[in-house]
């Protein structure tokens, strides 16, 4: 029985390939990755798949009974690499799919929720049977933005008073193990998020505490926040996407309260505090 997991290389995916080898899985674990060389410390076996190249996805699902399609990292391109992948898997007979996809991905007003969705579309007209993992926010979304804010003086951003229910990457990756290596998850969807809701105010007073320093948080106009985010370098329209993601969560698309993350886990999520703490550690 082979497991084959797609973005191996990549943050959340080299978390669950470690997790699924320290549970005494790693002999059944293909590393479904762009770049062998780059998967080389991996420790298992490495097949090369490219999304764009439909013929290393049939060599690279040979074999393959069970696809933890991790969603791509290339926005406005996925829809049609994920469907790529899709038609792979069902020309290999591969017989059970996991797709981790967005939080209410049907509802949500997130713009990446549209990729996501279509995806989902395609899983269900496959045939393959199938679950949805719909992953909130990571923490690290945020933290990775602590030492600009601290060199700044301030958090910025257009989220308001919205409360975002995140969790650590590494509380989504034994999610997808906890399915991977449990029984009687085909055919569900998991809306997964944190247990614990918080505000960017919240979390520029976590920062604050943790350091010492007055690091307030400065609510922006959308277009302000993404002017802001071209002038640290970030291209226009990868920030006017992360600004109207804000919006999104200052009116609730990133808040959920089931906790059913914590649940298929066996254990609370990682509290704000633990990865503020980690992040300030790097």
């Amino acid at each position: 029985m082979k497991t084959a997991i797609t973005g191996a290389t990549g943050q959340l995916g080299q978390l669950v390939v470690n997790k699924l080898k320290e549970k005494g899985y790693g002999e059944s674990i293909v590393a479904l990755v762009r770049s062998v060389e780059k998967a080389s410390d991996l420790g298992v076996e490495v097949r090369e798949a490219n999304y764009d190249k439909p013929e290393t996805l049939n060599n690279a699902l040979r074999s393959v009974d069970t696809l933890l399609l991790i969603s791509g990292s290339e926005v406005g391109k996925r829809a049609v690499q994920h469907k790529n992948v899709i038609e792979a898997a069902k020309q290999n007979g591969v017989q059970w799919i996991i797709y981790t996809s967005i939080l209410r991905a049907d509802t949500s007003t997130i713009s990446l929720a549209e990729e996501h969705l279509a995806t989902e579309t395609a899983l269900k007209n496959s045939g393959i049977p199938f679950t949805l993992l719909r992953n909130g926010w990571y923490t690290e979304n945020y933290t990775g933005s602590i030492q600009g804010a601290i060199a700044g003086g301030a958090f910025i951003g257009s989220a308001g008073e919205g409360k975002i229910s995140s969790a650590a990457r590494a509380d989504y990756a034994e999610a997808a193990v906890a399915v991977l290596t449990g029984e009687d998850h085909q055919g569900k969807t998991y809306e997964l998020a944190g247990d614990e809701a918080w505000t960017l105010s919240d979390l520029a007073a976590e920062v604050s505490r943790q350091t010492g320093k007055n690091i307030p948080y400065k609510n922006l106009p959308e277009s302000d926040y993404a002017a802001a985010l071209v002038s640290f370098g970030l291209p226009q329209e990868l920030a006017q996407a992360i600004a109207g993601w804000d919006v999104s969560a200052s009116q609730g698309a990133l808040f959920d309260e089931t906790q059913q993350l914590s649940a298929l886990i066996g254990r609370p999520t990682t509290p704000l505090a633990d990865t503020v703490r980690e992040a300030l550690q790097k």
